[in-house]
């Protein structure tokens, strides 16, 4: 089990930078493809970015893909760092992790069992 803590949100100006951080718990950090999700007011919570288990496998939603980068290190942390920041990224953005056996990444929400409490990313024009 782990239990994902967000941190590193906060206001930028279009065009601008941030990396969010996802510190876990647990000794199986390993076990678990780790994903960063959104929610903007009014809209559902969409997957922003994936990294699977091992760190061979990324993915990335198409609004994000070449402006965001997902990592994972072997100090139970993940990363998005995030570039070139438009006004339609302003949301609170989710670390979710997902226990699996295989080297896959998940895309729905479901399949993520543990959620963190969320950060908010402010984009101004």
């Amino acid at each position: 089990q782990v239990q994902p803590v967000e941190s590193g949100g906060g206001l930028v100006q279009a065009g601008g930078s941030l990396s969010l951080s996802c510190a876990t718990s647990g000794r199986t950090f390993s076990t678990y493809a780790m994903a960063w999700f959104r929610q903007a007011p009014g809209k559902e919570r969409e997957l922003v970015a994936v990294i699977s288990r091992t760190g061979g496998s990324t993915y990335y939603a198409d609004s994000v893909k070449g402006r965001f980068t997902i990592s994972r290190d072997n100090a139970n942390t993940v990363r998005l760092q995030m570039d070139n920041l438009k006004p339609e990224d302003t949301a609170v953005y989710y670390c979710a992790a997902s226990p699996t056996m295989t080297s896959g990444t998940p895309r729905l929400p479901k399949s993520y069992a543990y959620w963190g409490l969320g950060t908010q990313v402010t984009v101004s024009s």
